[in-house]
């Protein structure tokens, strides 16, 4: 994922997070706070479920943030 603020200094900064899951997801696959990536911590099993929904913020320096929905 890419986010990008123009602001300058801390405000301009952006960090990643994971809004709470209730399902396998977060359990699956990891978010990187700095740099956006998303990588698996297991192998995917097509028997346990077909997609997958993340929603992730991106928080900026100040108090702004943003959400997106990754399936």
């Amino acid at each position: 994922l890419t986010a990008t603020d123009a602001d300058e200094g801390m405000n301009g900064h952006v960090k990643y997070s994971l809004k709470k899951t209730k399902d396998l997801a977060s359990e699956i696959f990891r978010l990187d706070a700095e740099t956006g990536a998303i990588t698996l911590l297991r192998s995917l099993d097509f028997e346990e479920g077909d997609s997958y929904e993340l929603n992730v913020q991106a928080h900026d320096g100040g108090e702004l943030f943003d959400t997106a929905k990754v399936t």
